[in-house]
């Protein structure tokens, strides 16, 4: 650590990773899966309370409207939690945006419900890794940041969502408006086992496309039908010839259908289309709109379009590559690797990155197997990686941006 100044030094020194601990032991003991909303409204006041030892103004902030298609085809309004805001010097020069989410994948009722040391120094348990010990990263880097007396015209934006997991579509207008103007971005997504951060990353967009056809006899007059759910098959079929190599193409479940005597008059096809840039969004889109056309028409239903690609592809560009730059180089100086690596995973780093902000996303703590029983974090990486982001936070501060 010969090249870190002796202010950073000092930074550094305001980090323990035996007190960061205790906390995300605490907030994995919380189950906040996305449609949790008594679990998430838990975790947000525990967050509330850990975060006002930050200064500036600290808000829970309502999620946006958000709709999506039930299997019988009506649209309905999903609740989420609150989200988590926290403005920090708001009229400095030089600012930049942080955020995590404090949702899970797992249910009130999925039976991965408690945390356990698998080994001496591996947490594993819901939301360990992903990303509740990279929100204590966060913190503790901030905390830091405070205590080591920050230049007076560097300031920043914590955003805290309820439903990442699930698109952020109730936090995404939120995290747009304060990405606007930022020097640069830390996301606290949980980087690989072994300190691999996530560079360049691909798109995602997710359609409900819902059928409607005409319900007959299946044994007397099924030419009178007009099935849905050969027309939804038809649709897969037809969108899942759209894939290559810029555009993934999943065509995922089909409800709809009956009684095996009826022609089913109904069916809702779920499809996840992941473009690899943005000119593959427009030729995704464009292609969506031809089959809906042509099923429609060869098989003499109706058929709704729901969704958009609600994350655009983050491609590693000049400013993020000055990012990825500055962070290796904190890395290296404080005896940490950082490599990093393309992925087809998607999160709030896609949105932030598509305001024309440098981003990285995988600033947590190491882990894996997220979003399975066997997601884990590796105890040793909360001090580390708080160490990486506090120092890197300091460089960016003092030198009033990249």
């Amino acid at each position: 650590m010969e090249r870190l100044s002796s202010d950073e030094r000092r930074l550094i020194e305001h980090i323990d990773g035996a007190a960061m601990l205790p906390s995300v032991e605490r907030w994995v003991a919380v189950n906040s899966g996305t449609r949790n909303l008594r679990g998430l409204a838990t975790m947000a006041g525990l967050l509330a309370d850990a975060f006002a030892i930050l200064p500036g103004e600290l808000t829970l902030v309502d999620p946006a409207p958000v709709d999506a298609v039930e299997p019988d085809g009506r649209v309905r309004a999903i609740e989420h939690g609150r989200h988590l805001l926290l403005r920090v010097r708001p009229q400095a020069a030089c600012r930049m945006l942080f955020t995590g989410h404090m949702d899970t994948v797992y249910g009130v009722d999925h039976p991965f419900q408690e945390a356990r040391y698998s080994e001496p120094a591996v947490l594993n348990g819901p939301g360990a890794a992903d990303m509740k010990g990279g929100l204590a990263v966060l913190l503790a880097a901030l905390g830091a940041i405070e205590r080591g007396g920050p230049p007076a015209d560097f300031g920043y934006d914590v955003v805290v969502n309820s439903d990442e997991e699930t698109g952020s579509f109730a936090s995404a207008t939120l995290i747009e408006a304060h990405a606007a103007g930022k020097v640069a971005a830390f996301t606290y997504e949980p980087a690989l086992p072994d300190g691999t951060l996530a560079g360049a990353r691909g798109g995602t967009g997710n359609f409900s496309l819902t059928v409607t056809g005409r319900s007959a006899h299946a044994g007397r007059n099924p030419e009178e039908g007009r099935n849905a759910v050969v027309a939804a098959a038809d649709l897969a079929l037809r969108l899942a010839a759209e894939g290559g190599p810029g555009l993934a193409v999943n065509p995922a479940r089909v409800d709809g259908g009956g009684p095996n005597n009826v022609v089913p008059d109904h069916a809702v096809l779920r499809v996840n289309f992941r473009p690899k840039a943005a000119a593959d969004i427009a030729r995704a889109d464009a292609a969506i709109d031809r089959i809906i056309a042509g099923v429609a028409e060869a098989r003499d239903v109706t058929i709704s379009r729901h969704g958009s690609f609600n994350r655009p592809p983050k491609p590693i560009d000049p400013q993020a590559a000055k990012l990825f730059a500055l962070v290796q180089a904190t890395g290296s100086d404080l005896s940490i690797p950082i490599a990093w690596a393309a992925t087809g995973g998607v999160c709030d780093g896609n949105n932030i990155a598509a305001q024309g902000v440098a981003v990285i996303d995988t600033m947590g703590v190491r882990g894996g197997a997220i979003h399975s029983p066997d997601e884990y974090m590796i105890v040793d990486s909360l001090a580390e990686r708080a160490a990486l982001s506090a120092v890197a936070i300091s460089r960016i501060a003092r030198k009033g941006g990249l």
